[in-house]
């Protein structure tokens, strides 16, 4: 088939690969974001998926919006049977959806109908998920709400942080992508309606969802920095300032902190919580670069019964 390919950060590049190196299908050009500005001097960057794109010599379209009229008519004029999308970050009118013979197949980070939505994959680690997986299907103007092509599954593991485990589906899902395409080409495959149960919604995490409540259970805790890590990243308040929490570890031994109360040893910073305490193994304070918690605690020398998680953000 010839393959318009629609997609912008780094998660996508593995399965735009997939389908330049299948040899089944020809890519004939990619969709992306517009150049965003990055970095301290705020320059103007293409996407991942642009600059791989550019790399293959494959023309790249960057809409502003996907209904604009230049857009759509260069996409008529390709003429694709189908376009393969994964991560493109714009919802697709009506009228582009109708364009591609075939559709607009996406590859989505969950085992559909769970998580629909913008963060799957952090919602996944979030609420202790211990399988999900990815899932290709036919864009309609739902949610992530169409037929589903095929499905790849994956565990969880303890210690999966969200960027783990979105890059063991970044490549699982890849492959999903060009079966999906190879089976809508020969027939093989038709979509099947997803089950009316069992829906759950994963909007994209906010600042405030990522905020650590200590009164919570040590296992939610973990939980929530995981899934936040490494963005937009956990955090709580130290001395009225925020302080981003990028890896922690449970500590089942110890219950003798209150919540958000802290205790430093040698070499190692808990942090009590509704149940057990947890160890920081790494944070990053506001305007400095991340640092072993023990490293932090030493530097900030923490007095006996002081706690974490005060309300007022400097």
């Amino acid at each position: 088939m010839k393959l318009v390919f629609a997609g912008t950060p780094e998660v996508a590049v593995p399965a735009l690969d997939a389908l330049i190196a299948s040899g089944r299908h020809e890519v004939a050009a990619v969709v992306t974001r517009p150049d965003a500005p990055a970095g301290r001097g705020r320059r103007l960057v293409a996407s991942p998926v642009a600059e791989r794109a550019e790399e293959a010599g494959i023309e790249v379209l960057k809409p502003v919006k996907p209904r604009d009229e230049q857009f759509l008519a260069r996409l008529r004029e390709i003429a694709p049977d189908c376009c393969p999308v994964v991560a493109y970050g714009a919802l697709l009118p009506r009228v582009a959806l109708d364009i591609p013979a075939h559709g607009w197949v996406n590859l989505h980070f969950s085992l559909l109908p769970a998580w629909r939505g913008a963060a799957p994959v952090q919602h996944a680690v979030m609420a202790g998920d211990e399988i999900t997986g990815a899932a290709t299907f036919l864009i309609e103007e739902g949610l992530d709400s169409g037929p589903v092509y095929g499905t790849v599954t994956e565990e969880v593991r303890p210690t999966d942080t969200s960027g783990d485990l979105l890059t063991r589906l970044a490549f699982a899902g890849s492959g999903l992508l060009a079966a999906t395409m190879d089976g809508i080409e020969d027939g093989s495959l038709k979509a099947v309606p997803q089950p009316a149960d069992g829906i759950s919604l994963a909007p994209k995490i906010t600042v405030e969802m990522a905020h650590v409540d200590w009164a919570a259970p040590a296992l939610r805790v973990d939980r929530v920095v995981r899934g936040c890590t490494p963005a937009p990243g956990a955090w709580t308040v130290f001395r009225g300032e925020r302080l981003k929490l990028i890896q922690a570890a449970l500590v089942t031994d110890r219950t003798d902190l209150a919540p958000g109360e802290l205790s430093v040893a040698k070499n190692n910073v808990y942090v009590g919580t509704g149940s057990h305490a947890v160890e920081l193994l790494w944070v990053q304070p506001q305007g400095k670069k991340p640092m072993r918690g023990a490293d932090w605690a030493r530097g900030v020398r923490i007095a006996p019964g002081e706690r974490a998680g005060a309300a007022d953000v400097r």
